[in-house]
């Protein structure tokens, strides 16, 4: 071992060796989605995944829709008294017009859904397309959502809709302005 040549710790690694480590470097943050972006991946498949179950309620229960959208709404309002109770209306509304033509309803749902997984894997494996999709999709309908918040009476379940697509948006644009998209 005495006929080594000893590596001296204070010499600078060659260009080549910084460039390619800075590469590499560089590769790597443009090829990861960052945090944020998998956290608005969770979230459409949160959403995708409750689109599902909501369909699959929704058909487990369709035989006597009537009854149970009755019953689950007054055991809704005795628990939480009037909390969501037009996001509730709502829902009976799609519900009862679901109703009318069950497979045109799981149809959209299962497209929903479809498109919730697709942006959601898009974001996890950080394509630029999904980018695209997300800020667009959420970007179209924050104009409709403040019009609605503006000409209907005050609904904090809108406004926290509003606020979260928002969010999901600078979340976004931010990432895809750091990847130089835009």
């Amino acid at each position: 071992m005495a006929n080594l040549p000893r590596q001296d710790d204070s010499l600078q690694p060659s260009s080549k060796d910084s460039d390619h480590h800075l590469r590499n470097k560089t590769i790597k943050s443009h090829s990861t989605a960052s945090e944020s972006i998998k956290a608005v991946a969770i979230y459409e498949v949160v959403k995708g995944v409750g689109a599902l179950l909501g369909a699959g309620a929704l058909w487990s229960w369709h035989t006597d829709l009537e009854h149970w959208l009755t019953t689950a709404t007054a055991s809704w309002q005795q628990t939480f008294g009037q909390l969501l109770a037009p996001q509730v209306d709502s829902a009976v509304r799609i519900a009862q017009q679901a109703s009318k033509n069950w497979s045109l309803f799981l149809l959209l749902i299962f497209a929903y859904a479809s498109l919730r997984f697709l942006e959601a894997y898009g974001l996890w494996q950080d394509k630029t397309w999904a980018y695209w999709f997300g800020v667009l999709g959420y970007g179209v309908f924050i104009p409709i959502e403040l019009y609605y918040l503006i000409v209907s009476p005050f609904d904090w379940f809108k406004l926290g809709i509003l606020v979260s697509n928002l969010l999901i948006v600078v979340v976004v644009y931010r990432n895809m302005k750091r990847k130089g998209l835009i």
